[in-house]
């Protein structure tokens, strides 16, 4: 593998620690605000949106640009997004500095992820792609916790300072590492790449990342209290829990790009159908606390088999223009995100106990292998189709004694 996947590894790393890291900052920021902490956490909203209109919006104005121009330029907005959020002196200053922190998070990936798969052969496309993802999911490990430690010893302030110094070098890497003469400008244009996004079966893709990511996050939103109150760990604990999360995620996603470069779809399938059977047995594993660590770093494993592989997918279905389709799938993780943590919210309310938005994430990956299954079904009465034209075109020409 390319030492220029490294680069976008660790603008991957910055972008992940600077997400997740608010929620653990929210108290502290409240604190120093003098704000209560649901107004704090409209803060991670503020990004979240950044994300979902930062992504198509960035990719599509920068789609005749070079690609390593782009991946530069989206971090130093990041770069400053963070720094802004350092000196924001009030509440509503730090909403439009986290707004702007998420405006390149989804171009970032969709690029990145297009860069990767032009520096690797075909058959490891989907390696390149779970490597630069590598990023994210050590940032749950080591980057969220750390940046969550800085925080409360030297301010949250500081906290995005650090990240501001992690992209600084992110930029860096980038410069020395990704290689002027292997990434060039698409060729479609901006009208090329909205072309893309009028394809079904690339919104089939990404329906299936809204759905199966959606899985995820309905149960790991409320995963806190389900080990407190059902699995009777101290809150204490907690955070060395989703450490654990971020372990698996980073198995899950390794594992899934592997697999993904000897059989796409078969590595999609099978991660939802492992989600599905993870989220189901949640309620269990979550009576004893051996099993519910044991259930969270599963959740990590089977969520994240399949992000290498829908990002493909999506890259795939809209290969003529596959910046901005990908930068959407990044759009769809964000929506995923929101949509997954309102649905679990939901089974909370209605009184069905504290490990209920895992059973209602068991049905939203059912749907995911749904709409994956339509997205195969598509696919293949469009092969069907296009063979049939393949062979109408190439009938032989009978000889003339034949035809008398």
């Amino acid at each position: 593998m390319p030492l220029a996947l490294l680069a976008l590894a660790v603008g991957a790393f910055g972008i992940g620690t600077t997400e997740f890291v608010m929620m653990g900052l929210l108290p502290d920021v409240a604190n120093d605000l003098h704000i209560s902490i649901p107004a704090a956490g409209h803060l991670v909203s503020a990004y979240a949106l950044g994300v979902v209109i930062g992504a198509p919006l960035l990719a599509a104005a920068t789609a005749r640009m070079p690609r390593r121009t782009v991946l530069i330029a989206l971090m130093a907005l990041f770069v400053v997004g963070n720094a802004l959020s350092a000196f924001a002196p009030g509440n509503g200053s730090l909403l439009a500095a986290r707004f702007v922190s998420g405006l390149p998070h989804g171009a970032f990936f969709g690029v990145g992820a297009v860069v990767a798969t032009t520096m690797v052969p075909p058959e490891r496309k989907a390696r390149s792609v779970s490597l630069m993802f590598l990023g994210l999911t050590v940032a749950n490990v080591a980057g969220v916790p750390a940046a969550t430690l800085t925080g409360q010893h030297f301010g949250w302030r500081a906290t995005f300072l650090g990240v501001s110094a992690i992209g600084l070098a992110a930029m860096a890497s980038l410069a020395l590492l990704i290689p002027r003469d292997r990434v060039q400008a698409s060729t479609t244009g901006l009208r090329g790449e909205l072309a893309a996004l009028r394809s079904l079966p690339v919104w089939l893709a990404l329906g299936t990342t809204v759905a199966g990511f959606g899985a995820l996050f309905a149960a790991y939103s409320y995963v806190t209290p389900m080990l407190t109150d059902a699995a009777g760990f101290a809150k204490a604990d907690v955070t060395l829990l989703l450490a654990l999360f971020g372990v698996g995620a980073t198995a899950g996603n390794l594992l899934g790009g592997r697999l993904a470069d000897h059989s796409l779809r078969g590595t999609l399938f099978g991660g939802l159908g492992s989600l599905v059977a993870v989220l189901l047995l949640f309620p269990l594993l979550m009576r004893a606390p051996w099993s519910a660590a044991l259930a969270v770093a599963l959740l990590g494993t089977a969520a994240f088999v399949t992000g290498s592989p829908l990002q493909l997918m999506v890259m795939e279905k809209a290969s003529s223009a596959p910046s901005l389709a990908s930068s959407a799938n990044q759009a769809a993780f964000n929506l995923a995100n929101a949509g997954g943590a309102w649905i679990g919210g939901l089974a909370l309310a209605a009184g069905f106990g504290v490990t209920s938005p895992a059973p209602a994430g068991a049905a939203l990956a059912v749907l995911g292998l749904g709409v994956a299954g339509a997205a195969y079904a598509v696919d293949r009465r469009r092969e069907v189709a296009h063979a049939g034209r393949v062979v109408a075109t190439h009938v032989p020409e009978q000889p003339s004694a034949l035809r008398s």
